[in-house]
């Protein structure tokens, strides 16, 4: 009988380090789906609240451990959320996504290659989130810190992701050679 070995999306291809950036494998215990239906958006926050420490985020937000991630739709990376039984669609997204962090001085500079939006820390600040393209993919993108981002993109495209930012980072460190 074939065993079967669970593997990271990103598996042996990070953490990956060029000149002023570091790109790693962020891997959340679980990747949960949260739809709030008709009119429960308020008791579906307040239920998140008490489960996990941060409500349902505004369009292009991050509250927490969830991210927006489309009309009506948030991601709580982390353990699965409590309570939300008859207010939301709860949906285990943990083996859909590939996750990963870019930090460092240059982090931005890589992003601006790839994703056509504004990311000076005056237009996405720390908290912000997109849906958005990365090259020719769809990801969520957020900003952590003042010099990291996350990106989640679907898991298939979990090699193109780290290649598309490998590449970026590259073009950017050889600048400073």
């Amino acid at each position: 009988m074939v065993k079967l070995v669970a593997q990271s999306p990103c598996r042996g291809l990070l953490p990956v380090e060029h000149g002023q950036t570091k790109l790693t494998e962020v891997e959340p215990d679980a990747i949960t789906s949260v739809a709030p239906f008709k009119g429960k958006t308020r008791a579906v926050s307040d239920a998140l609240k008490a489960s996990v420490s941060a409500g349902f985020p505004r369009p292009n937000r991050r509250t927490g451990r969830v991210v927006w991630s489309g009309r009506g739709q948030a991601m709580v990376l982390g353990p699965r959320p409590v309570g939300l039984d008859g207010l939301a669609a709860v949906t285990d997204q943990s083996d859909a996504w590939a996750v990963v962090r870019l930090e460092g001085a240059a982090a931005e500079e890589v992003l601006a290659r790839l994703v056509p939006l504004d990311l000076s820390p005056e237009m996405f600040k720390q908290g912000h989130a997109a849906r958005t393209l990365l090259q020719h993919m769809t990801v969520i993108l957020t900003r952590t810190g003042a010099n990291s981002f996350e990106i989640m993109a679907f898991r298939s495209m979990g090699r193109t992701l780290v290649h598309d930012l490998d590449q970026a980072m590259r073009s950017v460190a050889a600048r400073d050679v």
